[in-house]
């Protein structure tokens, strides 16, 4: 007589694993992903060819006193994100802004009834895929941006590794920003607004004047602390202050879009 071998259970995930997983699957399902990975990936290249060429230009001009000397590659490839981010956020706002313009966030609500769930599973996605399409936009500059310095270029190893990586880590964030800011303004025109002012016009503005009281409020917006995050820049406060500062304007706009999220019907 043989005893049956009751058959192994089939290995399941928590509800948090599968919300994560099906954010993935739509996020890269969809066309508009990769023309932004693309779109981000040629603004890159060429803005920073195009920083290298004001590098170089300025270091043989005959007045030696705008000459800016010998630069990093990573120098250039941080510079570069200015313009590059805008590209990459993206990816962070249309991932619930598309859903509340077609209708289907009711679908994914009814999938994950828990609102924070699917925000925090957004959130999740969108960091990870923001961080690794900064890992290969620093890869790009720093190859565009090396031969086009010639002699006025360097590129050493781990200073050119550390500023990719903090280059991927600022994109990352900023990517949740914009998550957090789309959920709880549904407008993807509104949010980039909202996301332009923060990032740049409102802390220019505070800064033009040269009056300190208004630099010091310009130092904690989002776009300001993550340029000295960037920079490596010890004053006004350490860039690891910059990092935390940018990494709670982040949270603090998840926690606005959970709330928004949780009062209003999809």
């Amino acid at each position: 007589m043989t005893t049956a071998i009751p058959a192994r259970p089939a290995p399941t995930t928590g509800p948090f694993v599968g919300a994560v997983a099906a954010e993935w699957t739509k996020l890269w399902s969809v066309r508009s992903t990769w023309w932004t990975v693309l779109a981000a990936a040629l603004t890159m290249a060429a803005t920073a060819a195009q920083l290298a060429i004001y590098a170089v230009n300025a270091n043989t001009d005959d007045d030696p006193a705008v000459g800016p000397g010998i630069l990093g590659v990573g120098e250039i490839v941080t510079g570069s994100l200015e313009l590059t981010q805008y590209v990459v956020l993206a990816l962070g706002l249309f991932a619930i802004s598309s859903e509340y313009a077609t209708g289907t966030i009711r679908t994914t609500l009814r999938c994950t009834p828990s609102r924070s769930r699917v925000l925090l599973a957004k959130a999740v996605v969108v960091g990870a895929v923001t961080f690794l399409v900064g890992l290969l936009l620093g890869g790009i500059g720093a190859v565009v941006a090396r031969p086009v310095l010639g002699e006025w270029g360097r590129a050493p190893l781990g200073g050119t590794v550390g500023d990719v990586l903090a280059s991927a880590t600022y994109l990352a964030l900023v990517g949740v920003l914009a998550l957090g800011l789309a959920a709880a303004l549904r407008g993807a025109v509104l949010t980039l607004t909202v996301l332009f002012a923060l990032l740049m016009i409102v802390p220019l503005s505070l800064q033009e004047p040269g009056i300190t009281v208004l630099t010091r409020i310009a130092d904690g917006f989002p776009g300001v602390a993550g340029n000295h995050f960037l920079a490596g820049e010890s004053d006004p406060y350490p860039a690891v202050v910059g990092l935390l500062l940018l990494a709670g304007w982040a949270a603090a706009a998840l926690a606005v879009g959970r709330w928004a999220l949780a009062r209003r019907d999809a």
